[in-house]
């Protein structure tokens, strides 16, 4: 594939993008020096980088807009899907940025023009950006914003908008660097299994029946799974997430989260006269019944876990004066116990498989006596997961896990590749996409951890295409045919 090209339209554009360290080529300003430029630019990659005019009221001069579609092409629409990608790297600049249509016209617009297109929901318009675009080849536009409806071009602000969008175009420059740094073939191998596991599938359910069964407002303790995009769309849909049952109002319906919850927590809800519908994973209610049943006997029980995560601190509350967490091997090698011939352990059903193998042999070695549960209680999806990105990660430039940062079983993916000695990262979507790791990754292995969504690697892929030509293949998968019964409240 040929270098990508970054094409200014006008002088002034130019030099700004000079004054950012590009080098660009000058394409004219208007359709039909646009038409010419394009004949040129030799099929391969291109960003048309700008000044435009501003269309909806939220967008000001200053600000800058990247396309997710390009209107006014004779042959219609031209969708870019890179624009996230492009849109991250230009907010890490600390430019305000939006995305949507950039809409080209043959001529400046004004007026009642300007309000036509508005109303199509295009973001900005130019006169050049659509018979740049176009073809097979991987395309991008971002344009700064001069005038808007309030401010028009002719105006006696328009000097100095001029030099805030050339600025902010400057400030610009190294976004499009990494664009066209990062436009080039590759390949992207899905690690497989990868996104939702049952037990978030049965508890993001719950929540929609509930919804359906009782009405909006059904309240949630806590995030229901660990993942931003599933609470948003909960939120949008009536779900209000709380922080504790003391938060809801008498007599509400309280659902309680996958992670599972301390004994304490059901008595809160019961003084209150709550409704609760228990979406805890089955696997995680495992775990609680197992330290219940060591506890209730006198054992000390050593939960291999982290402290601060949610499904510990339920484990914990029930027997906090007989749980004892242990975090790593070091912590494994220094507990103490009551009494060595009374003592179990337990673990948090995300953790790395080979991590808490590490601190559980350390925990045997130390206490033969032990007692542990007949399986690891790290989930079935869990262990899937790690072993679907460690089989790719061998293989790839880089790995992106998609997850949010609060959820353990996704950084416990990031973490399984990384010690396959291959670079990886968490990012919640597309739009945390560091396009600098892109420009030397020609194989990009995706997961998902077990509380994202599948349609957010659905699109991750899609904005990778706008970069050049992918091809897809997934690792062999591992059959998952789980299926948990919902509470009897929302069945």
């Amino acid at each position: 594939m040929s270098p990508a090209v970054v094409c200014a339209p006008l002088w002034a554009e130019w030099a700004a993008l000079r004054l950012g360290g590009l080098r660009p080529r000058h394409t004219g300003m208007g359709p039909d020096a646009s038409r010419r430029a394009a004949r040129g630019l030799g099929g391969g990659p291109a960003i048309v980088a700008g000044v435009a005019g501003g269309l909806a009221a939220h967008v000001r001069p200053g600000d800058v807009v990247v396309a997710d579609e390009v209107r006014g092409h004779p042959d219609g629409p031209v969708p870019v899907p890179s624009a996230s990608l492009l849109a991250a790297a230009l907010r890490a600049r600390g430019l305000t940025v939006h995305i949507g249509p950039i809409v080209s016209e043959p001529r400046v617009t004004y007026g009642a023009d300007r309000a036509r297109l508005a109303a199509t929901g295009a973001l900005a318009v130019d006169t050049e950006t659509a018979w740049l675009a176009g073809g097979e080849q991987p395309f991008a536009a971002v344009r700064s914003i001069v005038d808007t409806a309030d401010s028009p071009l002719w105006s006696f602000g328009t000097p100095a908008r001029g030099v805030a969008a050339l600025n902010a175009l400057r400030r610009a420059s190294p976004a499009v660097a990494e664009w066209s740094a990062a436009a080039r073939p590759r390949e992207v191998v899905l690690a497989s299994p990868r996104s939702f596991c049952a037990g978030v599938e049965r508890a993001v359910d719950i929540v929609r029946r509930a919804l359906d069964r009782y009405g909006a407002p059904v309240y949630v303790r806590r995030q229901i799974v660990h993942n931003a995009h599933v609470v948003r769309e909960l939120e949008e849909l009536g779900a209000v997430f709380v922080t504790e049952a003391d938060e809801v109002p008498p007599g509400r319906v309280l659902v309680l989260a996958a992670h599972g919850v301390a004994p304490s927590v059901r008595a809160e809800a019961a003084a209150r006269d709550l409704l609760v519908v228990d979406a805890t994973c089955p696997l995680v209610t495992k775990v609680h019944n197992e330290v219940r049943r060591y506890t209730g006997r006198g054992d000390t029980v050593l939960l291999i876990g982290h402290a601060d995560h949610e499904e510990v601190e339920g484990t914990v509350g029930e027997a906090p004066s007989s749980v004892v967490v242990v975090g790593d091997a070091r912590a494994a090698a220094a507990v103490t116990v009551a009494d060595p011939q009374r003592v179990a352990y337990a673990m948090q059903t995300t953790l790395a498989v080979d991590e808490a193998e590490e601190i559980a042999s350390v925990l045997r070695q130390r206490f033969p006596a032990i007692q542990g549960p007949r399986r690891d209680d790290i989930c079935y999806a869990t262990t899937n997961r790690q072993q679907a990105v460690r089989a790719i990660a061998r293989d790839c430039d880089l790995v992106l896990v998609v997850g949010s940062a609060n959820s353990s079983n996704s950084l416990r993916l990031v973490e399984v590749a990384q010690r396959e000695g291959v670079p990886a990262v968490l990012v919640d979507d597309a739009g945390e996409v560091d396009l600098a790791m892109l420009a030397g990754a020609a194989r990009i292995g995706i997961t998902a951890g077990a509380s994202a969504p599948p349609h957010l690697v659905d699109d991750l892929v899609s904005c990778l295409t706008g970069l050049g030509p992918v091809t897809v293949r997934q690792n062999p998968a591992v059959p998952e045919d789980i299926h948990f019964t919902l509470p009897r409240e929302v069945s």
